[in-house]
């Protein structure tokens, strides 16, 4: 009889791959996925640290499905419920500790030993009774022991390249989370692509903590880059679009930049995160970039690809940031022009460095201050959507909207695009003319849906992505 798997995934892309493969890697022992933790054999809550309160987030669920967990056992049925990811690698023994109805905690790098995971946890009311906690930093690689893809992921679909992070900015737990930068090698990276793409995907997603900094062993010998990669990746046939994230500006060499002038598959966005426009702040957050160097990062990107648009992080409120350092970011923003960016309060990580630093910056003056950035973010987001009515884009349609007989889909900006189109359409790309722009997606009008789409012609550039939007 199959056993029911339901996996909650909080955070980045990287953990939608990561819960993904926790379900191919338990496949073949009988479980099967579930939509909610109702009826589950085997729960898992696989987690992120990156934001405050983490941690709090983490329990509180947990709070949640004791309860469950206790009616399940009133029944006679038992549930196995699992921490997994970066909250588990940072607090693993403390979950243990506080959280008794937790069977086990593994990190990101171990879930490829779920299966001898669970064995152990459902032993564990046996002698000895320990819960199995498992946060180590293997020596292999836990992609020479995943097995192939047991099911695909759909037309849009994500591919880990690249994990860990050996900068070690002053804010971020990733690489005492992930640990070292580790590079699958390409022919790895290709052979699951082709998968993928048999299953259906026509749109990929390379994915690392520092994905452009991917150094992989190259199928004839040597090491191919990032933009080496994505060239041989662009030759499988039925894969039409690539994206990548997250990049290091230090990391943008001129064979990526020559990749997104050359690949037409490239999709000509990029999250390219700077964090601040201080350079005395970057340099407090060991950024190991000026804000002049991204500048120049962007201005060999555009020239190479004049249509791209970016999007980016930033933090405010960083320990001893001033209204000058704040005004510096300001003015980058207004320079370089975003489609989209993330922001954020800063908010300190145990055991990292910042994390010890004086100079607090209150938390209204954060407040304010996020508020100035997200409203100058906020309308160079709606000038760029604004001036894309009127172009025909390419849009991979992939899910039905919130109206009968809409879908949803990605133009090649990373803008959501609703339109009227009927279910045939979905996993397809096909154009669509914009009709208009508001704050965070488009609305179109599919143009035809007599061919099976895929244009091979660019999209006009949207007028926003110049320099100075707002």
């Amino acid at each position: 009889m199959a056993k029911k798997l339901f996996v909650k995934t909080y955070g980045c892309q990287m953990n939608v791959y990561d819960s993904a493969r926790m379900a191919d890697v338990l496949a073949p022992h009988g479980y099967e996925p579930g939509e909610t933790p109702d009826g589950a054999d085997l729960i898992i809550l696989n987690t992120c640290h990156i934001r405050e309160k983490a941690t709090e987030k983490v329990y509180s669920e947990l709070g949640r499905l004791r309860a469950l967990k206790d009616e399940a056992a009133r029944q006679g049925r038992r549930v196995l419920i699992g921490v997994a990811g970066c909250v588990a690698q940072a607090e693993g023994e403390e979950i243990a500790r506080r959280a008794p109805v937790v069977d086990l905690v593994f990190g990101p790098q171990t879930y490829h030993r779920l299966p001898e995971l669970l064995t152990r946890a459902l032993d564990r009311d046996g002698p000895g009774g320990a819960r199995v906690v498992d946060t180590d930093f293997p020596a292999e690689a836990k992609f020479d022991h995943l097995p192939e893809e047991s099911r695909g992921q759909g037309a849009a679909a994500f591919l880990s390249v690249q994990e860990g992070c050996d900068k070690f900015c002053t804010f971020c737990v990733v690489p005492y989370t992930r640990g070292a930068e580790f590079s699958r090698p390409a022919a790895d990276v290709l052979a699951e692509a082709r998968r993928l793409v048999a299953a259906g995907a026509v749109e990929i997603t390379l994915l690392g903590q520092n994905v452009n900094a991917y150094h992989g062993e190259a199928p004839a010998g040597g090491v191919w880059g990032l933009g080496r990669l994505i060239r041989g990746l662009a030759e499988i046939e039925g894969l039409e679009r690539l994206r990548y994230t997250t990049s290091h500006p230090r990391d943008v060499d001129d064979e990526l930049v020559a990749a997104h002038r050359d690949v037409p598959a490239l999709m000509p966005y990029l999250h390219l995160p700077v964090q601040s426009g201080s350079d005395r702040v970057l340099a407090a957050m060991n950024r190991k970039h000026t804000g002049e160097t991204y500048r120049r990062t962007v201005d060999r990107l555009r020239a190479a690809r004049p249509d791209l648009a970016l999007s980016s992080d930033f933090i405010v409120g960083f320990p001893g940031e001033t209204d000058l350092d704040f005004a510096d970011t300001l003015r980058l923003v207004r320079e370089i022009g975003y489609a989209q960016a993330y922001t954020f309060k800063y908010s300190a990580r145990p055991g990292t460095p910042a994390a010890d630093m004086e100079d607090a910056v209150p938390e209204a003056v954060k407040a304010e201050r996020l508020a100035a950035l997200q409203q100058l973010i906020g309308a160079q987001q709606t000038a760029f959507n604004r001036s894309a009515a009127g172009s025909v884009q390419p849009v991979l349609f992939e899910r039905r909207g919130a109206r009968a007989g809409q879908l949803v889909g990605r133009g090649p900006w990373m803008q959501a695009v609703h339109a009227e189109a009927p279910d045939r359409l979905l996993g397809r790309i096909v154009p669509v003319r914009i009709l208009d722009g508001h704050a965070n997606s488009l609305s179109g009008a599919v143009v035809t849906t007599d061919e099976p789409g895929n244009p091979a012609d660019r999209a006009p550039a949207p007028a926003a992505t110049e320099r100075a939007i707002a």
